[in-house]
């Protein structure tokens, strides 16, 4: 019997190494540091300092700011040892937290947000959407295609999502009526660097893997969009998952690339220039409605950060990069509703009897994907989740 990419999601998957920063709800203290284990949370700064764990000031701090710019020897060293202490959940009891009475939030301060267009299928299909037989634009295959995004408004899973307002055409203000999510991955860097960093050494900015979702308003999006590139259409809102998977942990995940056409430049190839091999699955109140295959993406990680500082534009500790779109070549792969339903031309039907071209007020969007291990198994990326709230 042949799997399929939603059957490669295991039901309650663990979630690896995985950090993030968890708040007092209605009680005082500082945020703090934690791992996700189980029905807890594992204070990873308080284990650090009692059991003489590395860089245990880094940890105590109250977010991951400090860690993200201590660089990759520093990840490596933090990543190794809180895996050996997973393995052993009753060691772990003096330094577990409950769910209960704390909430994750945005566990890194973002610098920079930029997001790319990575996804051909993505990119084949939303030039189809716009003007009927067209494809991809004519430099998309010569360089990872991006914009620079707003930084101020990327918040952790669980925030809801307030419909926008902006100019949908002519003389035409008011709320968007195609509001859409994005299922991407997104890449959190960390360290510095003062000029273009090589292919070789990109993935040593490469803190970890976050779920994203990139709402959009379509309309608002459509008219702005003549002929810069996207504001008020995709500034409102990005959500991101509360838990950062550290890149050691996907160590399984590595897989080629697509055969390319005309072959990049020379610059943005080598062995780094590898893809991961994630899958997706979108849910709409809570049902599967999609599972993209991020293995799938024309331009990798490295590619995305050596791009991106061309130029000369630095790194700082927090800079975020968006994937853009995941979508796969079958209907049921679509990572947006612009795809689902064609640029809202086709009714998208759910299994309660209700349509969608686009997010109705109350819809919520969750986001999860899993991963392979090297030995075989999957674990989890966590959750991106969202739900719309009626315009203000």
């Amino acid at each position: 019997m042949t799997r399929t990419a939603a059957d490669l999601l295991p039901p309650d998957p663990p979630l690896g190494t995985a950090l993030g920063v968890v708040a007092g709800s209605g009680r005082p203290g500082p945020s703090r540091i934690v791992a996700p284990a189980g029905t807890a949370y594992i204070d990873v700064g308080t284990l650090a300092a009692a059991q003489d764990g590395p860089h245990p000031a880094l940890l105590a701090e109250p977010t991951l700011d400090g860690l993200l710019a201590a660089g990759r020897p520093v990840w490596r060293e933090v990543r190794e040892w809180l895996a050996s202490w997973l393995t052993d959940p009753e060691r772990l009891a003096p330094y577990a937290l409950p769910h209960t009475g704390v909430v994750p939030v945005l566990p890194f301060t973002v610098a920079d947000y930029v997001d790319f267009f990575a996804c051909e299928q993505h990119a084949a299909n939303a030039a189809a959407i716009a003007k009927p037989g067209a494809t991809v634009p004519p430099n998309w295959k010569h360089l990872p295609v991006g914009y620079h995004g707003r930084a101020g408004t990327v918040y952790v899973s669980g925030s809801p999502v307030v419909r926008p307002a902006g100019q949908r055409g002519p003389g035409d203000l008011g709320p968007t009526r195609a509001l859409d999510f994005e299922a991407e991955l997104g890449f959190v860097l960390g360290g510095t660097s003062s000029g273009p960093v090589p292919l070789e050494d990109a993935l040593d900015h490469v803190f970890g893997v976050v779920l994203l979702n990139d709402w959009s308003a379509r309309d608002l999006q459509s008219w702005e969009s003549r002929p810069l590139g996207p504001l008020l259409g995709k500034s409102f809102a990005t959500s991101v998952s509360a838990w950062i998977t550290p890149l050691d942990e996907l160590a399984g995940a590595w897989t080629d690339p697509p055969l390319r056409d005309p072959q990049p430049l020379s610059y943005l190839l080598g062995k780094a220039d590898r893809g991961l091999d994630v899958t997706l699955e979108v849910r709409l109140n809570g049902e599967r409605i999609s599972t993209p295959p991020a293995g799938d993406l024309y331009w990798t990680p490295a590619q995305l950060v050596t791009h991106l500082t061309t130029n000369g534009a630095p790194i700082r500790p927090g800079d975020l990069l968006g994937s853009g779109t995941v979508s796969g070549a079958r209907r049921d792969q679509r990572g947006c509703l612009l795809e689902l339903t064609w640029g809202g031309r086709d009714e998208f039907a759910l299994s309660d009897g209700t349509t969608r071209h686009y997010l109705h007020d109350g819809d919520e969007v969750s986001i999860v994907a899993s991963a392979p291990r090297p030995d075989g198994g999957r674990f989890s990326l966590g959750e991106v989740r969202g739900t719309v709230l009626p315009a203000d």
